[in-house]
């Protein structure tokens, strides 16, 4: 066990050590997290005094930056009324007032929400409404999801089950988790011909297609154009199957579209959401079907209806607080930011492309991509990051910036020139 440094006034954290499981953490020997005490805009105060700059808005969250005041103010009044109450036979006006706002800005007729508390749990709810909806149609041999490789969904069993079972980080339940089909992203007339033979050799027990819209998350953060997940939906369409995108990462703005489905100008027929969708201020998530797949689950049969219900799902004051986000998009052009903020990034991370060690650098909106061929010491660019006063985390061979998209020129250009410094250093050892 790590010795607890002398932080001024963080006696919890050498009285609750003994007591945590950190996540992605092999504990034995683990250091002690930086013990922080506040957050304001793009920054994180640490106990003894410093300041970050936070580059990733805690795992891409914090979209407005940390403690908004209209969020704040938002989380506040409703906090005042009630904190929670169950959504089963009692509703609530931040749940259905966000649920109007959400069915008008997603495309086409995506118009039924139903709410969950975290993302790997929407992807769970999307999963079971394919699947039951071709048993609700009478084709309950269609029980399989085609996924993509390179692709991370989450870490609920259903999650790891969609998550790209080699490269990922759920290899260890291999054999244990539903199986499902595994495809490459296809990239050109040929990956395209392949995908489709394998559609006509399997769609007889496909119920849908998940895919990561334009960016793959946590699986390396790998872009493909809005033209390929264009001619994916229509393959899929093509033949019969549902499309679920997760907009969990990619939603609200952080690829330089509203969701990243508008840049190839399709409706999935179930989109799931979470992360910014309160700005990052509290737990919340959604799956949202479309009007085709909420009817076929309207029977005077009650063995077809969705039997789920997250317990604190539509909280109320995650509900305000996503309310309050909803106007903030609304108001003060966050896309356009996020436009913005991708220029920047292209131009001030160019510098790495001259280093030996790394293999490429791309950026999509608000999201900035340094691949290396290798890291082999995670932690030493952790903290070679901290000790320039930037917050950055990165994992597999990639460092990535996934700033709030209210972020200033100067604190973007601290975290870019830290990026080009370490990683020059990274390439000197």
């Amino acid at each position: 066990m790590s010795a607890t440094p002398s932080w001024p006034d963080t006696e919890w954290l050498d009285r609750g050590w003994p007591h945590v499981w950190l996540p992605y953490t092999q504990m034995q020997g683990a250091d002690l997290p930086l013990p922080a005490v506040a957050t304001q805009g793009t920054r994180i105060s640490l106990a003894d005094g410093r300041q970050l700059i936070d580059g990733i808005a805690s795992w891409w969250t914090a979209c407005h930056g940390y403690n908004h005041p209209h969020i704040v103010a938002a989380i506040h009044h409703q906090l005042d009324r009630m904190a929670h109450v169950m959504f089963g036979g009692l509703g609530h006006q931040p749940a259905f007032d966000l649920a109007r706002r959400l069915a008008a800005m997603l495309p086409g007729d995506l118009n039924r929400v139903f709410f969950a508390d975290s993302g790997s749990v929407a992807v769970e709810i999307a999963i079971k409404m394919a699947l039951q909806y071709w048993i609700n149609m009478g084709q309950p041999e269609r029980r399989r999801i085609l996924c993509f490789n390179g692709g991370y969904h989450g870490d609920t069993t259903g999650a790891m089950s969609v998550t790209d079972p080699k490269e990922g980080m759920h290899a260890l339940f291999s054999g244990l988790l539903p199986e499902h089909y595994f495809a490459d992203i296809p990239a050109d007339d040929a990956g395209f011909a392949e995908f489709e033979d394998f559609l006509d050799q399997k769609q007889g027990d496909i119920a849908a297609v998940l895919i990561e819209p334009l960016v793959q998350g946590a699986g390396g953060m790998r872009f493909h154009g809005p033209e390929i997940l264009g001619r994916i939906h229509g393959a899929a369409k093509k033949h019969g199957l549902l499309f679920i995108t997760d907009e969990i990462f990619t939603g609200f703005g952080r690829t330089g579209a509203m969701f990243a489905c508008d840049s190839a100008g399709i409706t999935p027929d179930i989109m799931c959401l979470g992360k910014a969708l309160t700005g990052g201020a509290l737990s919340l998530a959604a799956a949202v079907a479309t009007d085709a797949v909420y009817d076929a689950f309207l029977s005077d049969r009650t063995r077809n209806a969705l039997m789920h219900g997250p317990t604190f799902m539509a909280n109320p004051l995650a509900c305000a607080a996503a309310n309050a986000s909803l106007d903030l998009f609304e108001g003060e052009n966050r896309v356009a930011e996020a436009g913005a903020i991708e220029a920047r990034l292209a131009e001030t991370l160019a510098p790495c492309r001259e280093l030996t060690s790394v293999a490429d650098v791309r950026a999509l909106g608000a999201i900035g991509v340094v691949e290396l061929e290798k890291i082999s010491d995670l932690a030493w660019f952790r903290r070679r990051f901290i000790e320039r006063g930037v917050w950055l985390r990165p994992f597999g061979n990639i460092v990535y910036l996934t700033p709030a998209l209210t972020i200033g020129d100067s604190d973007l250009a601290t975290l870019t020139d830290s990026i080009n410094m370490v990683v020059a250093e990274w390439s000197e050892l």
